[in-house]
């Protein structure tokens, strides 16, 4: 890893982009946004392909050192069911968590009425169990904690409102079963006015748990007058009360500076959907998709990025998720 500037807490992997479409078997248009995990000792990413029909699927890719030599396994992946409703135009952007040997699979259906939240169930990428919706339309940007909380299970995930104006907020819901959901309420507003993350933010990898805190990374859109910028921010949510918001970034961490993230099909975005916590602790993974064409790869400490956030927290009086305590001993 490298990075031009020392202060900079995610590190572009130096050979980024990791994946693209020429390194497919079959002519594909765009290869982004992939979910994380570890399988089989090796990083699996469960990547988001798009074809040249415009529909979507998703893709495994193994590696080694969770750095190089991809290999694509086109026999692994879920494709969308096109017969039906809820898949109708494809399936995207997957959020992988393990729950004890078993993978599951929050990723965003393309449906006729507009993208909804489904679940997937699988031990092996192969063989699934479709777990059917768990948000309706338009609903998106949603993954799993890999614990329950009183019995419940919790979902972060993004509504997307039908009045323009108000804007788009990360939500928590809870579930006794993974089908009935209910006691949603924002657990983390978007800023309004001249912040990084006016008027829409959503999340990006499942959250992560550390001894501060669950460990949130979500990404904010800011309109400028030549379009949209998506950026990438932190939070930190209570280990036992999820719903409680212990700190907030004011700064974004990573936006759209090189040639890849700032050209593409959709420009000036950076998009993670995955990360992976190594063996030592402390090193982080990030995998992204940038302009919507092609993988890329972060590097971060995750004591560095926990003590950004005891140095950068969201003051009180900005419009946001309300601060409900500081990290720390509870």
């Amino acid at each position: 890893m490298t990075r031009a500037d020392p202060r900079e807490l995610l590190r572009r992997y130096r050979e980024n982009p990791i994946l693209r479409p020429h390194d497919f078997p079959k002519m594909v248009n765009a290869v982004f946004n992939p979910g994380a995990t570890v399988f089989e000792n090796q990083t699996m990413l469960l990547l988001r392909v798009e074809y040249r029909t415009g529909l979507s699927s998703l893709v495994a890719a193994l590696s080694d050192n969770g750095v190089t030599d991809w290999e694509i396994e086109p026999i692994r992946g879920l494709h969308p069911q096109l017969d039906g409703f809820e898949e109708h135009w494809g399936v995207e952007d997957p959020r992988i968590t393990k729950v004890g040997d078993e993978y599951y699979v929050v990723y965003v259906g393309y449906s006729a009425a507009g993208p909804l939240v489904l679940l997937a169930t699988t031990l092996d990428f192969t063989h699934w169990q479709r777990r059917g919706v768990l948000m309706p339309p338009e609903d998106k940007d949603a993954a799993l904690f890999p614990v329950t909380f009183d019995g419940r299970w919790a979902l972060l995930h993004r509504p997307a409102p039908s009045m323009a104006g108000v804007g788009a907020h990360m939500w928590i819901s809870f579930s006794p079963d993974l089908r009935h959901w209910g006691d949603s309420r924002v657990v983390l507003a978007a800023r309004r006015g001249g912040w990084w993350d006016a008027n829409k933010v959503g999340l990006g990898p499942p959250p992560l748990r550390t001894p501060k805190g669950w460990l949130v990374c979500y990404h904010g859109v800011k309109v400028t007058a030549s379009g949209s910028v998506y950026r990438l921010g932190l939070a930190l949510l209570d280990l036992e009360n999820p719903t409680r918001v212990l700190a907030r970034g004011n700064e974004w961490l990573l936006g759209p500076h090189e040639a890849y993230e700032r050209g593409g099909d959709v420009p000036d975005v950076v998009f993670p959907c995955g990360w992976v916590l190594r063996d030592d602790g402390d090193t982080l993974h990030l995998y992204y998709g940038a302009a919507d064409s092609v993988v890329c790869l972060a590097e971060a400490s995750l004591a560095s990025l926990l003590e950004h956030l005891e140095q950068h927290p969201c003051s009180p009086d900005t419009v946001g998720a309300p601060l409900m305590g500081t990290i720390g001993p509870r």
